[in-house]
């Protein structure tokens, strides 16, 4: 492959299986591009240090609610974890480095160290990828119970994550199965890669803009609205060839796709400009 040494290491760990794959190693991978002298095994370390901390700490009597407790004093009380809420859009929030280094994120960044830490300590949990929060949740069958790591590790029902969602969106929102659905790891790092696109398409930053993109197509190559922009970009960029053949394997397989006129009055302009 022609990619960079941090774009193949991240292929390596997220081409095998889901249950496989090391999140905190992939993520780590994804901030190695914008890092480059960033050392992975130093922040492995220190989600393996935190979670030794953790479990020194664990109460005799392991109930799910009691460890949960024990993290979120560990990590919101002593090391001061906090969701970013002056600089939301920053884009550090986005690399688990600098959320390690600065103890400070957004919900999807903090519920990964959060996942990390309690992977470390055999207390599985998983992400909950829930419309505008991501949440976390103990992975057993009727938990019934859903962790805020952007909000102290704030303990939210069914009920709670209603209110929430109605909150984010100013209208009430029926709250739909979906919206509480356990997302695999690709999909986790996919919306991690996804708030970095938008972040760099507000900065008008087209390098990072396509390089989100093509993460993204690694972890989903027929993603065909990733294929869209990647081709949209492309254009914008003068490769015009690298275009022309992502733009046409969009309206191939997505012809009546609402934005399919619009894409082929790009691929005449194509014409015109080759």
């Amino acid at each position: 492959m022609d990619f960079p040494r941090a774009r193949q290491l991240f292929h390596l760990e997220i081409n095998q299986p889901d249950n496989s794959i090391d999140l905190a190693k992939a993520a780590l991978y994804i901030a190695l591009e914008e890092y480059p002298n960033l050392e992975t095994q130093e922040y492995l370390n220190a989600l393996d240090d935190m979670a030794d901390e953790v479990r020194d700490r664990l109460p005799a009597q392991n109930y799910p609610l009691r460890i949960i407790q024990t993290i979120n004093r560990y990590l919101y009380e002593d090391l001061r974890f906090a969701g970013n809420d002056a600089d939301y859009y920053d884009a550090r929030n986005s690399f688990l480095n600098q959320v390690i280094d600065r103890r400070m994120g957004i919900p999807i960044s903090l519920s990964l160290v959060y996942l990390e830490v309690a992977k470390r300590i055999d207390f599985p949990m998983v992400g909950i990828g829930m419309p505008g929060h991501f949440l976390i949740k103990p992975d057993f069958e009727e938990a019934g119970i859903f962790v805020d790591a952007f909000n102290g590790g704030e303990i939210l029902f069914t009920e709670d994550c209603q209110e929430r969602i109605s909150r984010i969106y100013g209208q009430t929102m029926e709250l739909q199965p979906a919206f509480l659905a356990a997302v695999s790891p690709r999909q986790l790092l996919a919306r991690m890669l996804g708030n970095l696109k938008a972040i760099y398409l507000q900065q008008q930053d087209a390098r990072r803009v396509l390089r989100a993109i093509e993460a993204i197509l690694l972890l989903f190559p027929d993603a065909l609205g990733e294929r869209r922009d990647r081709g949209i970009l492309y254009y914008q960029l003068g490769r015009l060839a690298e275009a022309r053949h992502d733009l046409e394997v969009y309206l191939r397989n997505a012809p009546n796709a609402p934005d399919a006129p619009r894409i082929r009055q790009l691929l005449d302009m194509l014409d015109r400009d080759m």
